[in-house]
């Protein structure tokens, strides 16, 4: 596949299209697309809608933003998953960064990988905090980087045999232990709001590396 079928004008509607989302205030989190407003897959598949002149559309389809784009699903997974996770802000502007980074023509097919592979190997580790999960992580990295340096995705079986052993890190984990151990201090509450705020911090910044490396990828592709 070629990003935006190796059309430019595809590109440029798609983010004039987006601008206009964005200043009517109409991208929001939590919902495809409901009452003239939706999140970044929803308003990316509504100017579709507009620059096709088509009467309806499924705004809820990552395969359909794949077929019209000529940009992988995933990434369009991706790109959503970014967008429900970033402070209301800066999830605003997200869907005109990340279309705005992809070059008509580019072929994104390694771009998730090589995002899997630094997800794997330099995010999460830093929130394991268990060996077994530091050893899954190694585990699954082992096939991501295979893929990203034979440009070939190993075979189903490997994939089959490293998820038995796969467990995943939560940002938050840490600060949910905490506010349970302070349910037994005089000041429990107070740490319990310290806990949950940190979740969030952890969680926001977490997402806006996220972000910014999908960013990278996709601007180099």
């Amino acid at each position: 596949m070629q990003a935006f079928h190796n059309d430019a004008t595809i590109k440029s509607a798609i983010m004039a299209g987006l601008a206009v989302h964005r200043a009517a205030d109409e991208l929001v989190q939590g919902s495809y697309w409901e009452n003239g407003k939706g999140c970044a897959v929803g308003c990316t598949l509504e100017t579709i809608r507009v620059m096709k002149g088509a009467k309806t559309i499924d705004h809820f389809s990552h395969k359909l933003a794949e077929t019209e784009t000529g940009i992988p699903q995933i990434l369009w997974r991706l790109e959503d998953c970014i967008f429900e996770g970033l402070p209301n802000a800066a999830a605003k502007g997200w869907p005109e960064q990340f279309t705005d980074a992809i070059r008509p023509g580019a072929d994104l097919a390694m771009i998730w990988p090589r995002f899997a592979l630094w997800l794997l190997t330099e995010e999460l580790p830093q929130f394991t905090r268990r060996a077994a999960s530091t050893a899954a992580l190694a585990e699954v990295a082992v096939l991501y980087r295979e893929w990203c340096e034979s440009g070939k995705n190993p075979n189903c079986e490997r994939w089959i045999e490293v998820r038995k052993n796969a467990a995943y890190a939560d940002a938050a984990a840490s600060a949910a232990a905490y506010a349970a151990a302070a349910d037994a201090d005089a000041d429990a509450a107070y740490a319990a709001a310290d806990a949950a705020y940190a979740a969030a911090y952890a969680r926001y910044s977490a997402y806006g590396r996220q972000a910014a490396k999908l960013i990278e990828l996709l601007k180099a592709a």
